[in-house]
């Protein structure tokens, strides 16, 4: 069965992509520092008819993630598709933005997709078979955000990463593509009342989405049907831009 690398996937959306992709691959759960939920998320995977196994390391490590992929994809074989959906927030107005703020969005949302997809995309190539990336952005990537001048950066070259890479792989079957969610219910959306109703205001459905309808996107990009959509951001933010 093809195996399906999804990064952050303990919890919200790169657990809902793992469950979506249950039944179609041999998902591989990887995890930073919350294991519990990596093993709900696996269980979920394996109640919905699926399988899979769990992988740890820091997306920010670029020695260790290397070591790790390479020996994973030397021991079990390479990746058919990757899921790069960990990332993390630290909001704040700029002035008032640390270094350590900037660095650590960057470093996680931004460099944590050379970190992982690099390793991976030789053995990818060298199997002849095709593949599928997908990347995890936002729509704070395509608008910008208040207070959100890290993210939207890291966001925004993520987008720009995927389409430059899009090009490089399109004659060997692999395509790459992005989806930029909007305003969606996860932990990292945990918002004041008030901020969730400014939030509302800007979108035409009147409502935040749901974890389920960003994975409905991933599993469709990985699917044999999109094997001719590449370079492509796929918007799901309820008409948001």
């Amino acid at each position: 069965m093809r195996k399906v690398l999804i990064t952050g996937a303990s919890k919200g959306i790169g657990r809902a992509c793992a469950i979506a992709l249950a039944k179609n691959f041999y998902t591989v759960i990887h995890y930073n520092k919350d294991e519990n939920g990596a093993q709900s998320t696996l269980d979920e995977v394996i109640s919905n008819g699926g399988s899979g196994e769990i992988i740890s390391f820091d997306v920010r490590d670029h020695d260790i993630v290397k070591e790790k992929l390479e020996t994973y994809i030397q021991d079990k074989g390479s990746f058919y598709g990757l899921v790069v959906n960990a990332g993390i927030t630290r909001d704040t107005a700029f002035p008032m933005m640390t270094k350590d703020d900037w660095n650590a969005v960057i470093d996680t949302d931004l460099s944590g997709f050379y970190n992982v997809v690099n390793p991976c995309i030789m053995p990818m190539i060298s199997k002849r078979e095709g593949g599928r990336i997908i990347t995890i952005s936002s729509v704070s990537g395509i608008m910008g955000n208040r207070g959100q001048v890290n993210y939207s950066a890291a966001k925004a070259g993520l987008i720009g990463a995927t389409k430059a890479l899009a090009i490089e792989l399109a004659k060997r079957k692999i395509t790459v593509n992005c989806v930029a969610p909007g305003l969606i219910k996860t932990d990292m959306t945990d918002l004041p009342e008030h901020v969730v109703k400014a939030a509302l205001d800007m979108i035409p459905m009147q409502r935040m989405g749901d974890v389920k309808e960003v994975a409905a996107a991933v599993k469709f990009l990985m699917s044999d049907e999109a094997s001719y959509i590449t370079r492509t951001v796929l918007s799901v933010n309820g008409g948001m831009v």
